[in-house]
């Protein structure tokens, strides 16, 4: 079964790199993969770090928890620790259902999103 999927990339190291590594590998696991411009935004925590940012728009036949369980393995292949945000990948939404509540106010989501049609 074919299920659409929206993903939200961040990273505050090597960010450039990074965030390519992982919509060149998003864009191998997805079909019909879309990926947004990036954007820089301040850690929402006050650290004064920087985060490049991405959303990746695709469709998978994975369940949410396979898909779940692909994108933690790919943060951790790249070293992610909680100080050390080289890849931060958020499962957003599936068909339908939403995650990540609060995330969707911020502005690496609402300025990367396409304008409502």
């Amino acid at each position: 079964m074919k299920h659409q999927v929206l993903i939200a990339l961040g990273s505050n190291s090597r960010q450039p790199v990074h965030i390519q590594w992982a919509s060149e590998r998003l864009a191998f696991l997805l079909s019909d993969c879309r990926l947004s411009r990036t954007l820089w935004t301040s850690d929402i925590k006050g650290t004064g770090r920087m985060y490049m940012n991405r959303l990746v728009w695709g469709v998978t036949d994975l369940s949410v928890e396979q898909l779940q369980e692909t994108l933690k393995g790919m943060e951790a292949e790249t070293g992610r620790t909680k100080q050390q945000v080289t890849i931060d990948l958020d499962l957003m939404q599936y068909d339908t259902q939403r995650y990540h509540e609060r995330d969707w106010q911020r502005t690496y989501i609402t300025d990367l999103l396409p304008p409502a049609v």
